[in-house]
């Protein structure tokens, strides 16, 4: 099993303070006989439509010395696990949670909002000191 990612403890603080209930800390999936491992799994009941909303949420620090270098290997990861979700569990919503600073520097940006606006990746920004979603971007 992979080590876990410097923010995970945040996010998956932030998102029980928005309203998810953390069913899988990681979510494995197996392809194959290959195993890979998404850090958190969630689900959400929405009253409206009496049913729940599930996503995986893949945090990624954004701490190496590349931005660029970083965004390229958490994409990577990031179209690995969507592809992988979409056989072994269709109705789970992958998301890429990164720190509020770098969705300012990075998607509002250039080559993030060329990402956002291709529906390339959905983003969940958090604030790693108080421990809170800033925004959801499906």
């Amino acid at each position: 099993m992979p080590a876990k990612d410097i923010y995970h403890d945040a996010v998956k603080t932030a998102l029980i303070k928005d309203g998810w209930t953390i069913t899988q800390d990681p979510l494995s999936l197996r392809i194959g006989k290959k195993d890979l491992f998404i850090d958190l799994g969630a689900e959400k009941l929405l009253a409206a439509e009496k049913g729940l909303d599930k996503i995986a949420v893949e945090v990624k620090s954004f701490v190496g010395p590349s931005e660029i270098r970083d965004l390229e290997n958490a994409l990577g990861q990031f179209v690995l696990y969507e592809n992988a979700l979409s056989l072994i569990e269709p109705d789970r919503t992958l998301y890429l949670a990164i720190r509020e600073a770098v969705y300012l520097d990075l998607f509002e940006a250039e080559i993030g909002k060329m990402l956002l606006e291709r529906n390339i990746i959905k983003l969940v920004s958090f604030n790693p000191e108080q421990e809170v979603i800033t925004r959801w971007i499906p």
